[in-house]
């Protein structure tokens, strides 16, 4: 088994503790549900944060899901010019069998135009 990245991101209207919580149990569900993960199978989660993201930590909405077992941390996203901000991005490890092309990054609402080579847009 090798330990693969999956990407991910969204983002929110606004800095409230409900819209980071919402959205990111969002990403999270989903990436979880796209990549067929066992929650055996998660080694830890990075997330990060625009600037101007202050209110909840992204790591509170995955807690608030029962995933209380996986090593989360957040950091805060540099910040870059002309940046899209209020967005989320998460850095999933999971331990599988799959190929590197086999993995779905997922990446919703404003977020879709960082890849829009793997996003549809």
């Amino acid at each position: 088994m090798l330990v693969r990245g999956i990407r991910g991101a969204t983002t929110v209207e606004e800095d409230q503790v409900n819209e980071i919580l919402a959205a990111t149990s969002e990403l999270l569900q989903i990436m979880k549900e796209e990549n067929q993960i066992d929650m055996e199978d998660i080694g830890s989660i990075l997330f990060t944060t625009t600037s101007d993201l202050r209110a909840a930590f992204p790591a509170l909405a995955a807690r608030k899901i029962g995933w209380d077992k996986v090593p989360l941390l957040c950091f805060q996203e540099i910040e870059v010019p002309d940046a899209l901000p209020r967005c989320i991005r998460v850095l999933m490890h999971v331990n599988t069998d799959k190929k590197q092309d086999e993995i779905k990054h997922i990446y919703l609402k404003e977020a879709r135009q960082l890849r829009q080579d793997i996003s549809g847009e």
